[in-house]
């Protein structure tokens, strides 16, 4: 990872919060957890560690995506959101920009996976050895002017950077992507890539909670 300079942090208030797990929305630019070396301890978890100690993170988000975020308060309730998560019983949805006027309406990229070792922390195609991954896309809105199209992503695995390399893929690079989207990595100043929606049932109580964060973008 290049030099990290994570966002002032000027509080972080959970969009929801009860004794059992917290939704919070995360900024872009910040760490999900902390990475290696001392300059990179600032992150999601240890602010929201300062307020609620209790707190553990279930899933990530990249350094550079925004939106939403699950947190366990206990170890287990982590177990259970982990299970969740891990059973896909977690419906997540994604808003982001890309470059180019997207043809289809809606679609789906189903790549094989893996990173690329040399590279990393990027990621990469590979027919051969890649772990299967699925990504659902709907066309939300053209921008024939600027040759731009916004899109909702429905991820249905979890890979590392699966929605961007799948997108880069199609030919629909999301801008402002530092590893894959070439020259529309400088049609933004920041990824535009959100995690707009999480769906899930409270693993205790079975109550469905659905959470919305409007993009930032």
């Amino acid at each position: 990872m290049s030099a990290y300079y994570p966002p002032v942090d000027t509080g972080l208030t959970p969009l929801f919060v009860d004794d059992t797990l917290l939704i919070v929305d995360k900024p872009a630019g910040l760490l999900s957890v902390p990475g290696r070396g001392e300059d990179k301890a600032d992150c999601l978890a240890s602010r929201i560690q300062a307020q609620f100690a209790d707190a553990l993170i279930v899933h990530r988000l990249d350094m550079s995506t925004s939106g939403l975020l699950v947190l366990a308060r206990g170890e287990e309730m982590h177990r259970l959101l982990s299970k969740l998560f891990r059973d896909r019983l977690v419906d997540k949805r994604y808003v982001a920009v890309v470059d180019g006027l997207l043809k289809a309406e809606q679609g789906e990229v189903e790549l094989p996976l893996i990173c690329d070792w040399p590279n990393r922390p990027r990621q990469k195609v590979d027919f051969d050895i890649g772990k299967p991954s699925l990504t659902r896309f709907r066309r939300l809105e053209l921008d024939p002017v600027n040759n731009l199209t916004r899109v909702e992503l429905e991820p249905f695995t979890g890979r590392s950077h699966q929605l961007r390399v799948h997108m880069a893929e199609l030919g629909h690079p999301i801008l402002g992507d530092d590893l894959y989207a070439g020259a529309a990595e400088g049609k933004a100043d920041r990824l535009l890539l959100h995690a707009m929606d999480l769906a899930f049932s409270h693993p205790l109580t079975g109550e469905a909670l659905r959470f919305h964060c409007p993009p930032p973008f």
